[in-house]
């Protein structure tokens, strides 16, 4: 009894068994299938990240220069956290992107 890579979810199962544990993905024949759907919901899921950090860079970017003036007090914070936590975001989530890309389905 050998150790594989569930085709569905990527974890560890027994290459015996006709049911992964984890995602309940049936491992009875058409497996290549179910490696593509896990690699289409990983890109989905990694998009839907981007676009999420990316919202909140322009968030802060707007936010900090509301109404033509620079903000201050606890807008000023919220502006520069906001920012910052998307540049950092979207950055690692790109990163994230193209290594996933690289991965052969």
């Amino acid at each position: 009894m050998a150790l594989i890579d569930c085709p569905s979810c990527q974890k560890r199962i027994s290459s015996q068994a006709k049911q992964c544990s984890h995602c309940k993905a049936n491992l009875d024949g058409n497996s290549e299938s179910l490696v593509k759907i896990s690699h289409i919901q990983k890109s989905n899921s990694l998009m839907t990240h981007s676009i999420v950090f990316l919202t909140l860079l322009i968030a802060g970017a707007a936010m900090w220069i509301w109404k033509g003036e620079v903000a201050q007090g606890w807008q000023a914070i919220m502006a520069i956290v906001s920012f910052s936590v998307g540049v950092i975001g979207y950055m690692i989530t790109r990163i994230r992107i193209v290594i996933h890309k690289r991965k052969s389905v």
